[in-house]
């Protein structure tokens, strides 16, 4: 059941994608180096509409309350940075921020 959520979610970004190379090899990726595409596929995430596609974001939360449905049910991948500076989401992370 996660491998066939998981296979309609990145069905339904590869529409999104379309035309963006460097997403679709991204997308496509089997093991890459933690980060190492968040930065190329974030902007087109963004940049395509995905970041606000209702039926993306179904999907997206569909996986997660899957693979982890503590965590999902706790809230814990609800993030609301709309008014934040220098976020940080995740777990273990250390962040320095000067803002002037």
């Amino acid at each position: 059941m996660i491998a066939d959520t998981y296979g309609g979610l990145k069905n339904l970004l590869r529409g999104r994608l379309a035309g963006r190379p460097q997403a679709q090899e991204a997308l496509e990726a089997r093991e890459v180096e933690p980060g190492r595409w968040r930065a190329v596929l974030g902007d087109d995430l963004a940049d395509s509409g995905a970041d606000t596609d209702e039926r993306i974001l179904a999907a997206a939360r569909r996986l997660l309350e899957l693979a982890d449905p503590n965590g999902a049910g706790t809230g814990r991948y609800e993030v609301d940075a709309s008014q934040a500076r220098g976020v940080q989401v995740g777990d273990h992370n250390t962040q320095t921020n000067t803002f002037n």
